[in-house]
């Protein structure tokens, strides 16, 4: 190819010369080409080694140390290292080519880039939620999950403004100017999003008071269901249809906020009508061994247990019923309220005491005439 390129007629010597030393350039751009593509080979073999190799071994043996935060340090910044490798072999490939300056200036800077990003993808992930709890336990201290969830968002926020800006920065960028500019602006931007800033501030009044936590059952008069999220504007609560309900922070800062979860024990409470014409040894019987049997379920708590005659209705009698669970998970709860009706239906069953069902009596009277 070179020589259709470069040719000289024969009977001049030095042209001749010439060529040689043409040819042997071009012989030398190539070994460059063919030497950078070498280095970047090594680079992705390095790569291979590293991720189907040491780094398996890494996480391995670290699983067997049972420290699973470190796990989970290592998983975070496994692929950003994978890509390093891929950039790193990139530019010294290129660095070996003999570029001008101005293109060898252009391949630095977008390294640098490249860097930047690189470092920003890594603490990104180690910025992850199960890190910040990670944290508070190895620390001996306790985190509330949506305080953990709010840091986490600010600091991935704090660290993709500085990564811009440290990008434009190294562009040639004048960022201060643009800094400036968001203070000059910031009074219009707060006039103009006060329904935004309330919310956040809401949202921070949520997390400084800890009225709930995540997955937690609340109740208001916005919303219930079980909270699955806090972001700066709002929280989303998963109702008992399975609803995903959004609710602004400062609309649900300023409501009475029932949380369910944290009741220490679960109440059941209720009326049982029975006929009225039992006899008084039998319902004396009832009530006695009731109260036996709840004393001694394991799922009851000891502390609040009543089980009085309460009153007389219209054809009927009514027992009342008031005490509580041990247990506050739903599913618990109601298998220890379906083991307890049947236990107060046998005692029933026992004494022949018989259930009142709605309805009235007639009773008609014969004339004597």
């Amino acid at each position: 190819m070179y020589r259709g390129m470069f040719s000289f007629p024969e009977r001049d010597k030095g042209g001749g010369q010439l060529q040689e030393i043409l040819s042997f350039l071009a012989a030398g751009v190539w070994r460059e080409i063919i030497f950078a593509f070498a280095i970047f080979l090594v680079f992705i073999l390095a790569r291979s080694i590293f991720t189907q190799y040491l780094f398996k071994f890494i996480i391995k043996f670290t699983r067997k140390t049972k420290k699973e935060f470190d796990v989970k340090i290592l998983l975070g910044l496994e692929t950003p290292l994978c890509v390093l490798f891929i950039v790193l072999g990139i530019f010294f490939a290129l660095k070996f080519l003999s570029l001008s300056a101005s293109l060898d200036y252009l391949i630095v800077k977008t390294f640098r880039v490249a860097i930047i990003v690189i470092l920003t993808w890594g603490a990104y992930n180690l910025t992850d939620t199960y890190l910040f709890a990670a944290i508070g336990r190895k620390l001996e201290f306790e985190v509330d999950k949506i305080l953990i969830s709010l840091l986490s968002k600010i600091l991935r926020a704090i660290l993709i403004v500085l990564a811009i800006s440290i990008i434009a920065e190294e562009w040639g960028y004048n960022v201060s100017g643009f800094v400036a500019g968001l203070g000059l602006g910031g009074l219009a931007i707060a006039l103009a999003a006060q329904d935004a800033l309330g919310n956040i501030f809401g949202g921070i009044v949520i997390i400084m008071d800890k009225p709930f936590s995540l997955g937690d059952w609340i109740s208001s008069p916005s919303v219930e269901g079980f909270v699955e999220d806090i972001s700066f504007r709002s929280t989303k609560v998963r109702t008992f249809a399975n609803a995903l309900v959004t609710v602004p922070n400062s609309t649900l800062a300023g409501e009475s906020i029932t949380n369910w979860a944290r009741m220490e024990k679960r109440r059941i409470s209720f009326n049982l009508k029975i006929k009225n014409d039992t006899p008084v040894d039998r319902l004396q019987n009832c009530l006695e061994k009731s109260r036996t049997m709840l004393k001694n379920h394991p799922g009851v708590h000891k502390d609040t247990i009543f089980v009085v005659f309460d009153q007389f209705s219209e054809g009927r009698l009514e027992l009342f019923f008031y005490f509580f669970t041990i247990t506050t998970n739903w599913g618990e709860y109601l298998g220890i309220k379906e083991d307890i009706n049947f236990k107060i239906m046998a005692i029933l069953e026992e004494e022949g005491v018989p259930l009142a069902f709605p309805g009235k009596s007639i009773y008609l009277q014969n004339d004597p005439g």
